[in-house]
């Protein structure tokens, strides 16, 4: 229960969005826009003195950028960071670092700025800015988890091994920094796939496939129609895609479907973990993390029932938002509940990989 307005600085280098989303801030009783900002650099001045709750954030902006002001930003107080970005490839690359540096989520601006004045716009914007204030505190004691930078190794080539499970992983919000924290621990030998449904918008999703990629053993890119699963490569879903897959023999493919969204989501993390409870060519693992809501559940639900996978989940205590491993733990199918950094550890472990 939320007793006093939640204090927002509303930060865009437009005056007319500025206005449209200060406007829809103030439509809902619980917000108090307190402030606005033309720029990174009157953005840090503007939240020293106004001290405000959460920070609405442009990526594109003079003077001094979105990602530089979440730097400075993250250094000086604790603020819930919502970042609005275009679709752009150059913005969709900034919004997944700026992700990775300590925001919270992030909305897409629509093509038309007047879209966002949309009743689903408007909820997205607002309860974004509401998760974020309610998530500050959990948010500001995950800023000690290591973000790994770099690899040594990249992608070990050659030694990617035989293909022996299948891994589906269903994550939502707070997604990409827990990503960038356990993808880089895995050796690129796994013998394993790892099939990843990251709630995210189309365009987004593939900047979120490169990064990951760049700092990682093993290869991590976007799912593409039909593509035959490997060993030792991570697949993210791409934005408004379903995962399922196909089996031909021993070949298991990926096939992307636009089916219409389950529980208000495509990708769909039941969708994919329900169609990978019907693989039996190899052994399969579920893996559900951070996210708001329950999608993922009765997807692993399946995988429990017909293959009797292993089910791995992230603990409460790293979690941004727990609504996901928190349903999955309530059906009690899972096998271990771990934090955010020993999920690499866990999952190798029933593999019998040694690290």
């Amino acid at each position: 229960m939320i007793t006093s307005k939640i204090r927002v600085l509303v930060v865009d280098d437009s005056a007319l969005m500025r206005h449209i989303i200060t406007d829809i801030l103030r439509q809902d009783p619980e917000m108090d826009v307190i402030g606005t900002a033309k720029d990174g650099r009157e953005a840090i001045k503007k939240a020293q003195e106004l001290n405000p709750d959460v920070i609405t954030l442009d990526i594109e902006m003079p003077v001094m950028d979105g990602m530089s002001c979440l730097d400075n930003l993250m250094k000086q107080g604790a603020y819930g960071v919502v970042v609005v970005s275009g679709v752009s490839q150059q913005r969709a690359d900034a919004t997944i670092r700026a992700l990775e540096h300590g925001a919270f989520d992030f909305i897409s601006k629509p093509s038309n700025v007047f879209d966002l004045s949309s009743e689903a716009k408007k909820e997205e914007i607002l309860s974004k800015v509401k998760l974020a204030y309610r998530t500050l505190k959990k948010a500001e004691s995950l800023k000690g988890i290591k973000i790994q930078k770099g690899v040594t190794s990249q992608h070990e080539a050659g030694q990617a091994t035989e293909l022996k499970y299948i891994v589906g992983l269903g994550i939502s919000t707070g997604g990409p920094r827990a990503l960038s924290t356990i993808l880089p621990e895995f050796p690129g030998n796994l013998p394993a796939a790892i099939v990843i449904v990251q709630h995210m918008p189309p365009g987004f999703t593939k900047s979120l496939a490169v990064r990951l990629n760049e700092t990682s053993r093993l290869h991590v890119k976007e799912a593409e129609d039909n593509e035959e699963i490997k060993a030792g490569t991570a697949y993210v879903a791409p934005g408004d895609n379903h995962i399922i897959f196909q089996q031909e023999g021993m070949v298991v493919r990926i096939k992307l479907l636009k089916t219409p969204p389950v529980g208000g989501f495509r990708p769909s993390a039941d969708v994919m973990l329900t169609s990978l409870s019907d693989v039996h060519t190899y052994s399969t693992m579920g893996v559900i993390m951070t996210g708001m809501g329950s999608d993922g559940s009765r997807g692993l639900m399946e995988l429990k029932k017909k293959r009797n996978s292993i089910i791995i989940a992230q603990d409460e205590s790293t979690s941004i938002v727990f609504g996901m491993p928190r349903s999955a733990i309530e059906l009690g199918i899972v096998d271990k509940t771990v934090p955010l950094q020993e999920i690499p550890a866990c999952i190798m472990n029933f593999m019998g990989v040694q690290r």
